[in-house]
């Protein structure tokens, strides 16, 4: 009888090893590290969705995918076009940081037109910086970059594991093969649109991948050059105009997008993969003017005022983020690195980074954030048509400046003749009333962040007079 008790006493910890291996094995860990996707669209302006306000473009998958988690009314990209949008993004820096400050050379338009000698671009981010992939590969995670990359000739340089289709390119020759400039392993299928060829290679990465994983998924969609998706072109052909939005060819590049992210999603419910993924969603810059119109918001891309660079902008995650909330906080992408990192579990100093953790504000543990947002632009990008525009003047969208926002306040300032613009954007989302001269104080105080950022970032200012200008 003792010795069968001394057998019993032995075997209990066996026993219960037993017993929580076997529960572990079908209990998932509550504490395991998320998969993170961050999808970033190229060019998708802050109406161009359902769940933004359009009534003409159809995404009824990421109008679903953006209720279940938090919207942002006034997310931001760092800057108004794609390569410093990305940089400011992937670096969680300041466009002054790391020099990218447009596409290809600062001088565009005429150098008649030009008062002053724009500072250099640089044109590939400098490997001294360390961006997202990076970090979370040193943590455990497998990185996919998946569509146009923008920032050097291969992402895989970089931190990614893997890479669909992106190089230094920012808009594929054709959506049609042959791509020509954009090269995807196994791209036979003739009649195969890019957008969903991209997606198909991201859904087998994600079919063959262990947990946990990184995936930056940036079609080269909705960028030009604007090829109809031809099956779906007679619907918005016979559908009348909105606001504004009237481009049956672009539309039909808005509506295959959705269709794509709808596949993503369905891949990641099937796998029991999407209750432990956070999901981001924004777009490196406002939508192209002359293809579709932001109303109320002024201008769009190349533009800093509203329509070029704020964004639709939301973050799903289960049990984490409360379902079909929304958020008026100001926020930038270049709060996505910490952020990112925080969930990952990654402890990494915020000094940093010039963006902020966003999940007390995501987590509803905060409802309110007092903070500048400053954009810096010593550049020229031409206009697109001086006869259709709603910036400065009818032949840049950008010359030389910085805004800043603060609160409901946005000051722009200009380099060539000193000039400064007020916007009240509670009363004034459109940037319509330029209360400069009505509200000195209020200005002075703006130009004070400016100044007082320009020494923080050390911000190259143009100065020199350009010989060729022509008063």
């Amino acid at each position: 009888m003792k010795h069968f008790i001394y057998q019993i006493i032995y075997q209990i910890p066996l026993f219960i090893f037993v017993f929580f291996f076997c529960y572990s094995c079908n209990v998932p860990a509550q504490n395991s590290k998320p998969n993170i996707i961050l999808i970033n669209i190229d060019d998708m302006g802050w109406r161009d969705v359902g769940f933004m306000g359009s009534e003409y473009y159809e995404t009824p998958n990421i109008d679903n995918l953006a209720s279940l988690g938090m919207r942002f009314t006034n997310g931001y990209a760092a800057s108004s076009n794609c390569a410093p949008s990305r940089a400011c993004l992937m670096t969680g820096k300041w466009t002054p940081r790391h020099g990218i400050y447009t596409v290809g050379s600062s001088a565009r338009g005429k150098s008649k037109h030009r008062k002053l000698i724009p500072i250099k671009n640089t044109k590939t981010l400098s490997k001294e910086h360390e961006i997202i992939p990076q970090v979370l590969s040193q943590n455990g995670y497998v990185t996919c970059h998946s569509g146009k990359w923008h920032l050097s000739k291969n992402p895989l340089e970089y931190g990614f594991d893997k890479n669909i289709g992106g190089s230094h390119h920012g808009h594929p020759s054709s959506y049609y093969p042959p791509y020509k400039n954009v090269t995807i392993e196994g791209d036979n299928d003739k009649d195969q649109y890019l957008t969903d060829l991209i997606m198909e290679k991201t859904l087998e990465f994600i079919d063959n991948v262990q947990s946990p994983f990184f995936l930056y998924y940036s079609p080269y969609a909705v960028h030009t050059p604007i090829h109809p998706v031809k099956k779906l072109l007679k619907k918005y052909e016979a559908k009348p105009a909105w606001n504004g939005q009237d481009n049956p060819e672009y539309a039909t590049m808005v509506e295959n997008l959705d269709r794509n992210i709808g596949l993503l999603v369905s891949k990641l419910k099937k796998l029991d993969l999407f209750d432990n993924t956070l999901i981001i969603f924004t777009s490196d810059n406002g939508g192209l003017y002359r293809i579709t119109k932001q109303r109320p918001l002024r201008a769009g891309k190349g533009s800093y005022y509203e329509g070029g660079i704020r964004e639709p902008f939301f973050f799903v995650m289960k049990n984490k983020i409360k379902a079909n909330s929304k958020n008026d906080i100001p926020i930038t992408n270049l709060d996505l690195f910490p952020t990112i990192l925080n969930y990952a579990g990654v402890q990494k100093s915020h000094s940093n980074f010039d963006g902020i953790d966003l999940s007390p504000i995501l987590e509803e543990e905060v409802d309110q954030f007092d903070r500048p947002l400053f954009w810096h632009f010593p550049i020229y990008l031409q206009a697109y048509n001086a006869h259709d525009n709603e910036n400065r003047d009818p032949l840049f969208r950008t010359r030389p400046g910085s805004v800043v926002r603060h609160g409901i306040w946005k000051l722009h300032y200009y380099f060539e003749d000193d000039g400064v613009e007020l916007y009240n954007l509670t009363d004034d989302i459109g940037e319509k009333n330029n209360l400069a001269q009505k509200q000195p104080e209020k200005a002075l105080e703006m130009m004070n962040y400016l100044e007082t950022w320009w020494k923080e970032t050390n911000a190259p200012i143009p100065k020199e007079v350009n010989s060729e200008f022509e008063n």
